[in-house]
């Protein structure tokens, strides 16, 4: 019991403490979530307006904050540069597919690397979207691309070179028969998480079927939604810093 009063005090703190930015009416930005749990709100653009978009991140920054945003449409991307222009301190990564507001975000550098893993080319921009989000919070990334089951040895070889670098956690990729994750998952000693990718056609087309095939996999993974490669770099951020505003357990604790 005494191992768990120390967290439980934490999170008193942390729900009676302010803990949204609240912008225009419109937006309430949990301010608070980097301290709670080790990683910061990430800004999901899609289905926000261009001017909304643009006031949330006028906001942060009038108020000292860095961001991240995910998923811009090309109208927002357009609107974000204008506003970048005006002097919003924005630039695009990962191919436009996340922009960063220059500031804070409250993260401290990780200890330890993630592997990402890709099956196919097609699932590059995926990858690297996830790669964007996880350098900016301090990650390092090691990856290893167009390394499907259609050719093993490619895999093998990959593998041998990504286990040398002691990732603390694999972010795999893979659309069509969304394969690979569970054949990762039997070669390497970390985790795994693996990413439908909305790659393929016909029956079980546009991810249905890797999705599938990875929540019937026989090896342990850990699976998110399809194309869902934000939440997947956020669960491998946390796994990439350990125990990260959790107390130290008591001797006792651990030998019970």
């Amino acid at each position: 019991m005494r191992a768990r009063r120390p967290r439980a005090r934490s999170l008193a703190r942390a729900s009676s403490r302010p803990s949204e930015i609240r912008i225009g009416g419109y937006a309430r930005l949990d301010h608070s979530r980097t301290r709670r749990v080790g990683i910061p709100e990430v800004i999901l653009a899609e289905g926000k307006s261009a001017a909304h978009l643009a006031g949330i991140l006028w906001g942060l920054q009038r108020r000292g904050h860095g961001a991240l945003v995910s998923r811009p449409t090309l109208a927002q991307r357009r609107r974000l540069r204008r506003e970048s222009r005006r002097g919003l301190r924005l630039r695009a990564i990962a191919g436009g597919r996340v922009f960063r507001l220059a500031g804070p975000l409250g993260v401290d550098r990780a200890d330890a690397a993630v592997a990402l893993v890709a099956a196919g080319t097609s699932d590059v921009p995926l990858a690297e979207e996830a790669r964007a989000i996880l350098v900016e919070l301090g990650v390092r990334c090691v990856t290893a691309y167009d390394v499907g089951v259609a050719g093993l040895h490619r895999l093998l070889r990959a593998l041998r070179v990504l286990e040398r670098r002691s990732p603390a956690a694999y972010i795999v990729f893979a659309g069509r028969e969304g394969a690979l994750p569970t054949v990762v998952a039997g070669l390497v000693a970390a985790p795994v998480l693996g990413v439908p990718v909305s790659v393929g056609y016909g029956r079980g087309g546009r991810g249905e079927a890797a999705l599938n095939a990875m929540l019937q996999s026989c090896a342990p993974i850990a699976v998110v939604n399809i194309d869902a490669a934000v939440p997947a770099a956020l669960w491998a951020a946390r796994v990439a810093h350990p125990r990260r505003g959790s107390p130290k357990r008591s001797s006792a604790a651990r030998r019970n």
